[in-house]
C-alpha cells in the first residue's frame, strides 16, 4: 500500500461483515446463548463473555491499521440498545442511528459493520442470520500451522454489504479463536489470513486486540476500548 487511501479501502472493504439482517442486532444481541445443546458458534460466543452482552449499554473503540509505514485509524461509540452510532475520524464526525438510516450514512455504516465484525466476530457468528456452517477437527491453522479445530461460516448471496463471503475460524480447545481466513465470495483461496491475539477482558467481554498477517507487514489492532454496562437498580 502506497498511500492512506489504499489502506482506507482495505479497512472498509477487504474484510467486511455481511449484514443480511440489520434488525438481528435488536432481536438477538440481548438474548443470552443457551447453555445446553449449543452450537460451536454459540460456544465460541460464550467463551468470549456473551452472557454479559445483555448488560452492555455502550462500547467504544479505535480501529487501527498499520501497513508498512502507513497508519489509518477511526473511532467509534456504539450504543447497541438504542442503535446510536458515532464515528470519529481525522476529517469528520458522523452521528446516526442504525434503526433509521438513509443513503448519506450507508458508507459510514459499511465501515462500522466492518470494524465491529473484527472487534466482535465471536458474537457476530452467533447473531447473524442467513448463514451456513461447516466444521473440521484437527485443521492446520494458516499462519502458525498449529493443529486446531475449524468452523467455517458462509454468508448468503442476498443482501448485506458483502454477500457470499466466507470465514474460516481456527479455535482452540477452550473455543477461543486463534486465527482466521477471510475468503471473499467464498473463494477457495483466502483473501486474507490473520492471527487473533492479545486478548483482554473489558467488563466481562473478551476482545482480541491484535491481528497480524504472516508477512509482518500488516497489523490491525484496537485501542481506547471501553465497555459500559447498565447501572443496576
Amino acid at each position: 500500500m502506497k498511500n492512506l487511501l489504499a489502506i482506507l479501502v482495505i479497512a472498509i472493504t477487504l474484510i467486511s461483515c455481511n449484514n443480511n439482517n440489520k434488525n438481528s442486532e435488536k432481536t438477538k444481541n440481548d438474548q443470552p446463548v443457551a447453555k445446553e445443546n449449543v452450537t460451536t458458534a454459540e460456544k465460541i460466543a460464550n467463551a468470549n463473555g456473551y452472557e454479559n452482552w445483555k448488560d452492555v449499554s455502550e462500547i467504544a473503540f479505535t480501529f487501527n491499521v498499520d501497513r508498512g509505514e502507513n497508519h489509518f485509524d477511526r473511532s467509534w461509540v456504539w450504543k447497541p440498545k438504542s442503535g446510536a452510532v458515532t464515528m470519529i475520524s481525522a476529517k469528520d464526525t458522523v452521528n446516526y442511528n442504525r434503526s433509521s438510516m438513509d443513503s448519506l450514512v450507508m458508507k459510514t455504516d459499511g465501515a462500522f459493520i466492518n470494524d465491529k465484525y473484527w472487534l466482535l466476530a465471536p458474537f457476530q457468528i452467533a447473531w447473524d442470520k442467513g448463514t451456513t456452517f461447516s466444521e473440521k477437527e484437527n485443521a492446520i491453522a494458516p499462519i502458525s500451522k498449529d493443529t486446531l479445530n475449524q468452523l467455517t461460516i458462509v454468508y448468503g448471496n442476498d443482501g448485506g454489504y458483502t454477500p457470499g463471503d466466507a470465514y474460516d475460524f481456527f479455535y482452540d480447545k477452550n473455543f477461543k479463536i486463534k486465527e482466521w481466513n477471510y475468503r471473499k465470495g467464498n473463494s477457495e483461496k483466502p483473501s486474507m489470513s490473520t492471527t487473533w491475539e492479545d486478548y483482554e477482558n473489558f467488563n466481562g467481554i473478551e476482545i482480541a486486540k491484535t491481528h497480524k498477517d504472516s508477512t509482518g507487514n500488516f497489523k490491525l489492532y484496537f485501542t481506547n476500548i471501553s465497555v459500559k454496562k447498565e447501572v443496576e437498580n
